[in-house]
């Protein structure tokens, strides 16, 4: 076997009887042995990219292998793209929408299919912005092994607009040692603000190249690239940002903070909920943001619920904000008379200074942005929420008159456009998008609104409520190798910047970069590619990463299922039912398809000895086929019509059918006094059915078995630590009949959690948080230490997903879980003989702890 018993993975040998210590067959340093197999008294197995065969106490050989192999892969490929956007930026004028499709920047007119390429590189740009007055983009690239700021523009005076131009300007803004992310123009677009190595805000000094900080980095923390949250305000002299005053992540406040670097901000929620995605409404009068306090959470695990909210900067914008209709109708009037009246004084002050002026002209002084207006007193006394019903909300925003709240938000399968008149109370929808929908904005006449929805670019015209695809014809070229090893460079970078251990577990991964990129010369489709790179990654030693290549190939089959096991040692023609699964597509209530009976024909195809009967039940899921049995123990054949199921909705009944069996196990081996619950997943869903079973249909028992073998983690360790600790502390009994007890939510009596090998990530969490606690006893066998959180980034190529480990997780002494085996109080093991005779030894060991606890 394959054990790291003395650093890298070499050939182990072990007496079966374990008289004497594990003696290394190879002494392979710096990387792994992998793939090993045996035959004919020698090995095979592969060794830093190698084939290698080694004779029983020889030594290893490696194997001199030349591939004669054409080219398969068209290394440029052209490219015409119509939707796939994965973010946009809408021009201050509403004609003109940048976005980005595989890592590249375009910009299309908002009204005709004209697209430009902006961009022309194997690396990626992310967080496109227009400056304020339109003629330049502004974007962060990956480039020569950092994270810069770029902006382009229009060389030609008389091209007006990006989508009709023909050369472009690129130009480096912000080049540091430190990486930057996320920029943004001011509002006058003298300086841009920044993210330094993802977190710091900083503002520079076009002119003068100075750079300030405006938040410090310590306030934030970065899961995903392009989650931070900030913005200019309308005078450039504040900014509104999401952060952590304290730590409190995943949940953040909202910060206003001054814009002149002296790092004086002010926080202006402080709910103790989650608090986010700031914006400043009103032309700066007022903060719009997201907070779940008032939404349903998940019962289990992560998610709630969140409603659109606006604090108002000054006591006279909130006192307009509340006018009736009627009011805020005679106040614009008002307004409208003065501003007529204002401009007729400055005609009537003209003519009066005409005399000797006749002849000169004057430029009128330009007044720039006038200064906003902020009275932090009492602040949180001018807040109101703004939707009627908590919702899963991407984007909202409010006009600038205050009396227009759109947003989108998602009730039922995907995302529509919602609007409320604040000043009616009245709340509709506008528009029904059934998909993903998210940067939503408004052009300056308020005439149209703009989206991104499943990639691609809508417009939603407010007076008919018209929505509108924006056509755009995104070309280029994919010039695949260096492609790839731009991916190759991103990984291995974003390994190095966000690894939750900066020591990254102790290894030279700098010596690694540079052992596995010879092999990209070599790589010519994603399979390798994804496979070579897993391989990089595992070199971590590090649970939650690797890299997955998903294919979507055309027409690709779809085989079917009928829901049964076959009898795998039947040799005779047609296909031999060794179990049917409770609610396959065969049980009816004719009740004769069981086990020993012979599936003959599927579709009046005969099914020989030696045939494939796959290929009969191919895109048949859903479908009506004809499936003829044959009955050996009475010589019955008959016919029936049934859906076979697809795979998916098979390994639902197997799974029930294991519970089931366990289920029923404990219930005989306890006489009724235990229950069991098995935890599929650390997810919400999961909860549910633990909680409904265990005060449910368990809630009379005595003790209770919580199995969570073969979880694949999520995020459910404390809300399970928290439903079984709970402690009984009174009895509800109206004269003298006992009705309830508290905790009524909680389980406070003996119980036991199941473990294994398989338990993984947060399955491994939980478990350790249950005997930190002493809640109970852990049984079964030791779980690798996995318990970190992990981010599944795309790829410029979005076939590609790799993972980053990057949230670790530390015990009470310091040390990290990960890589920290977990031994259970009672050690089982499953031995093959009793796992083939459906024996769980496991769950026998557990019942016998809780009935020892009960007695």
């Amino acid at each position: 076997y394959l054990s790291e018993i003395n650093g890298s993975y070499n050939i182990t040998e072990q007496d079966i009887a374990l008289a004497n210590q594990p003696k290394s067959i190879t002494n392979f340093t710096k990387h792994p042995v992998r793939f090993l197999s045996f035959a004919n008294n020698t090995f095979c197995f592969h060794f830093n990219g190698e084939i290698y065969t080694q004779r029983l106490n020889e030594t290893p050989k490696k194997l001199d292998i030349n591939i004669a192999a054409d080219k398969t892969e068209q290394e440029i490929k052209f490219e015409s793209l119509s939707r796939g956007a994965t973010e946009m930026a809408v021009s201050p004028d509403g004609k003109e929408i940048a976005f980005i499709i595989r890592g590249d920047v375009f910009v299309t007119s908002t009204d005709h299919n004209n697209t430009k390429r902006i961009t022309n590189t194997p690396e990626q740009e992310r967080s496109v912005s227009f400056s304020p007055d339109g003629k330049k983009l502004l974007y962060a690239s990956e480039r020569d092994g950092s994270w810069n700021i770029y902006q382009t523009s229009v060389i030609s005076i008389n091209e007006p607009n990006f989508a009709l131009s023909t050369l472009l300007k690129e130009e480096t803004v912000v080049a540091i040692p430190e990486e930057t992310f996320q920029p943004a123009y001011s509002p006058d677009g003298k300086e841009v603000a920044f993210l330094k190595e993802r977190t710091t805000l900083c503002v520079m000094n076009l002119e003068s190249k100075q750079i300030r900080t405006i938040l410090d980095g310590k306030y934030n923390y970065s899961y995903s690239d392009g989650d931070q949250w900030y913005q200019w305000s309308p005078d450039g002299k504040w900014f509104v940002a999401s952060f952590m005053e304290t730590p409190s992540w995943p949940d953040t406040d909202v910060a206003l903070v001054k814009a002149d670097g002296s790092g004086q901000f002010f926080n202006l929620t402080k709910s103790g909920y989650d608090d986010g995605s700031p914006k400043w409404m009103m032309d700066g009068k007022a903060i719009l943001w997201f907070n779940d306090k008032m939404g349903m959470r998940s019962h289990g695990s992560w998610g709630s619920l969140f409603d659109a909210y606006a604090m108002f900067l000054t006591q006279e914008a909130f006192d307009e904000f509340k006018l009736s209709k009627l009011e805020f109708e005679l106040l614009k009037e008002k307004r409208k008379k003065d501003k007529e009246k204002a401009k007729e004084e400055v005609k009537d002050k003209e003519k009066s200074d005409k005399g000797d002026k006749k002849d000169k002209k004057e430029t009128p002084k330009d007044k720039g942005i006038e200064p906003l207006k902020i009275d932090i007193n009492n602040i949180d006394d001018r807040k109101v929420k703004l939707t009627i019903n908590s919702s899963a909300l991407s984007d909202a925003l409010l006009v600038p008159d205050g009396d227009k709240l759109y947003y989108l938000s998602r009730f039922e399968k995907g995302y529509d456009l919602w609007v409320t008149n604040l000043k009616d109370n009245e709340t509709k929808l506008l528009v029904k998008i059934d998909g993903y929908a998210g940067n939503l904005s408004i052009d300056k006449e308020q005439k149209n609104l703009f989206l991104l929805s499943n990639g691609s670019l809508m417009k939603v015209e407010i007076a008919n409520n018209k929505l509108t695809t924006i056509k755009f014809n995104a070309e280029f070229s994919v010039n695949y190798p260096k492609e790839r090893e731009y991916m190759f460079e991103h990984m291995w970078r974003q390994v190095d910047k966000k690894f939750y251990d900066p020591k990254l577990h102790g290894i030279d991964w700098k010596f690694y970069k540079s052992e596995y990129s010879r092999f990209l010369p070599h790589i010519n489709n994603n399979f390798d590619y994804a496979e070579m790179m897993s391989e990089l990654l595992g070199e971590l030693n590090g649970s939650h990463t690797g890299c997955r290549y998903r294919s979507n190939p055309d027409n690709a089959d779809q085989t079917a299922t009928l829901g049964i096991y076959y009898d795998l040692n039947y040799a005779g023609n047609g296909m031999k039912i060794a179990e049917v699964l409770d609610n396959s597509p065969l049980v009816n209530s004719k009740g004769k398809v069981k086990a020993g009976v012979i599936i003959e024909k599927i579709d009046g195809v005969d099914i020989s000895a030696n045939s494939n009967y796959f290929g009969l039940l191919n895109r048949k899921a859903g479908k009506l086929a004809l499936i003829e049995f044959f009955n050996p123990s009475n010589g019955e054949r008959w016919a029936e019509s049934v859906k076979p199921i697809n795979r998916w909705e098979e390994s639902e009944l197997i799974y029930k059918s294991w519970v089931k069996k366990r289920n029923d196990d404990v219930e005989r081996l306890s006489n009724g006094k235990i229950g069991y619950v098995h935890v599929r997943g650390m997810n919400s869903q999961s909860f549910r059915e633990v909680y409904s079973d265990l005060l449910g249909k368990h809630r009379s028992k005595e003790a209770i078995i919580v199995d969570t073998r073969f979880n694949g983690g999520g995020w459910l360790h404390d809300d399970l630590a928290t439903l079984l600790n709970g402690k009984k502390y009174v009895d509800f009994t109206p004269r003298g009949q006992h009705i309830g007890t508290e905790p009524i939510s909680k389980w406070y009596k003996p119980s036991a959690v199941l473990v294994g090998e398989g338990n993984y990530s947060d399955a491994h969490g939980f478990p350790y948080v249950y005997k930190t606690l002493n809640i109970g006893k852990l049984v079964g066998m030791p779980i690798p230490g996995t318990m970190t959180a992990v981010w599944w980034e795309t790829q410029v190529d979005p076939s590609l997903v790799f993972g980053i480990p990057q949230m670790g997780v530390r015990d009470l002494n310091g040390n990290y879980l990960e890589n920290q085996q977990l031994y259970p109080d009672i050690q089982v093991k499953i031995i093959p003989e009793d796992a083939s005779a459906g024996i769980d030894s496991q769950i026998k060991a557990a019942v016998e702890e809780l009935l020892k606890q009960i007695k």
